[in-house]
């Protein structure tokens, strides 16, 4: 079709769009620290201990504790943001 956007200005506009999207989620996880939120544990977490679950907004949340903890909701406080996930405690 005539009149097309460059692929430049596509890239651009991509570009930025994603910049701003991190920078919002970075945001509100940073917002959650110290909060203490409802996680349901969904897995083994990578490191031997740890479980791995996600919060009401879909956050990926790890803690230390058992697998136990796995197809339950358990409280935990939110200690920290990691580069895709939350680290958190069980309360």
């Amino acid at each position: 079709m005539k009149k097309q956007v460059s692929e430049k200005v596509k890239d651009e506009r991509l570009q930025a769009l994603q910049a701003l999207l991190l920078a919002q989620q970075d945001a509100f996880n940073d917002a959650q620290i110290g909060r203490v939120l409802p996680v349901l544990f969904e897995k083994p977490g990578r490191n031997l201990g740890q479980v791995a679950g996600r919060t009401p907004y879909l956050q990926p949340v790890y803690v230390e504790g058992d697998e136990g903890l796995i197809g339950h909701v358990s409280k935990a406080r939110i200690a920290a943001r990691t580069v895709n996930s939350l680290k958190g405690a069980l309360v």
